[in-house]
């Protein structure tokens, strides 16, 4: 027997293991409540968190009710699971702040009215009221200290001697299952998501349910996701990209999405949009005929900036493009101008620089940071040779940037030829 959710999975190249042959009946109900957890490491998640929030909102739309579980508690633990070193620990203030700023993105992607309302709980509000004894007693002696050892999460550390593991973060998979179980009786919660590295704490939670309430759960992971060449999703010569945009502006989001590989583009379309299967497969087709057209990219950029973003967001995102491509960086109001500036090369001068004479051009073009003329010598023959422009205005040798010449009264923006940009921030 097959289920819609399991289907959409499996196409979409997701779908590691399920705990058991019972589960495509156990979805036919509709209803069920599936939870994922999230640990609040940080203010923001990032575009490797985003999967799985794609995935409860599949479960969602295919009639069931997800609950996002935020880990205040054992997040200020760290879950040893694909990690080669102890996690530093966050204080618990730090832990609840990051918890109230990753809700948003949450907000965003998942339906919390109607029939199916999804759900955010945080599991300190359970696991920091509950005793060490109590836990010992009640829940620890149902693990077996031979079988936490041989989880890959904890064997892969205690084989490298330069590793190791705390006590700590060995108990991590105790708490984990204590989550499901506590989900189980509380809010009828019956399965599990999550990554394939995922699979033994959330066997253990399986486990826990049948010994202490005789009850059956299951558990449904994902594929790890990486790029064609093995890279973790979600980092940029930039950095990490993040979901909030106070982190990740729009615009450099949507670029992210806009310089994935054709193999990555094709791929990322199946596993984080929600375009159809016949939608999917009509861009593979216009992808493999035009390559060079970049449908599958461009797609790819518009829908990922639409749905964590929005439409006015992914609007204003290729308006920056494009105002970057032809040279028409006027275009752009102060928002615009900031997020543009933030993607470039750049330096930032004292505003003072720029008073009277202001700054020569030949200077700037030559600066450390901008990387666009190695020497004077060729700074001038770039000028010489008309292809130098700030903010969009041609210049020539001897020109200067001035207080009145900068865009918004903060930036210059310097081209060089038609693509190599950069740009200098004046600042109080």
């Amino acid at each position: 027997m097959d289920h819609p959710f399991l289907s959409e999975l499996a196409w979409r190249g997701l779908l590691h293991q399920t705990t058991s042959p019972e589960l495509a009946g156990h979805l036919a109900t509709n209803g069920r409540v599936a939870y994922c957890g999230f640990d609040p490491t940080s203010d923001s998640l990032t575009v490797g968190n985003l999967l799985p929030i794609t995935i409860l909102a599949r479960w969602q739309q295919s009639g069931h009710r997800p609950l996002v579980v935020m880990g205040g508690a054992t997040g200020s633990i760290g879950d040893p699971s694909g990690k080669s070193a102890e996690r530093q620990l966050l204080g618990l203030d730090q832990v609840r702040t990051n918890v109230i700023s990753q809700r948003p993105i949450f907000e965003r992607l998942l339906d919390f009215s109607g029939r199916h309302a999804a759900s955010i709980v945080d599991n300190a509000e359970w696991l920091m009221k509950l005793g060490y004894v109590e836990l010992l007693r009640d829940v620890g002696k149902h693990f077996s200290v031979n079988q936490m050892v041989a989880r890959d999460s904890v064997a892969t550390r205690l084989e490298g001697r330069d590793q190791g593991i705390s006590y700590t973060e060995f108990s991590y998979m105790i708490l984990q299952a204590y989550d499901f179980l506590h989900l189980y009786k509380t809010a009828g919660c019956t399965v599990q998501l999550g990554g394939a590295d995922q699979w033994g704490n959330i066997c253990s939670g399986i486990d826990l349910i049948r010994r202490i309430e005789g009850g059956e759960a299951y558990g449904i992971t994902n594929q790890l996701v990486t790029k064609a060449d093995g890279t973790k999703i979600g980092k940029s010569e930039s950095g990490a990209i993040y979901l909030n945009a106070h982190r990740t502006s729009p615009y450099r989001f949507h670029q992210y999405w806009l310089n994935a590989t054709d193999a990555d583009a094709l791929r990322f379309l199946r596993w984080f949009t929600f375009l159809s299967r016949p939608r999917v497969e009509e861009l593979e087709a216009e992808q493999a005929r035009d390559p060079s057209g970049r449908p599958a990219q461009r797609a790819l950029a518009d829908e990922m900036t639409s749905m964590v973003h929005s439409d006015a967001e992914m609007k204003r995102a290729k308006e920056c493009a494009k105002a970057l491509f032809s040279g028409d960086i006027r275009s752009l109001d102060v928002r615009s101008a900031v997020d543009v500036a933030a993607d470039l090369p750049s330096v930032r001068m004292a505003r003072a620089e720029f008073a009277g004479a202001g700054r020569s051009i030949i200077d700037l073009l030559t600066m450390p940071g901008l990387a666009l003329a190695s020497s004077k010598r060729e700074a001038r023959e770039f000028l010489e040779a008309g292809a130098v422009a700030v903010n969009g205005e041609p210049t020539s040798l001897g020109a200067s940037i001035t207080a009145s010449s900068l865009l918004h009264g903060r930036f210059a923006f310097v081209r060089r030829g038609k693509r190599q940009w950069a740009v200098v921030e004046a600042v109080d």
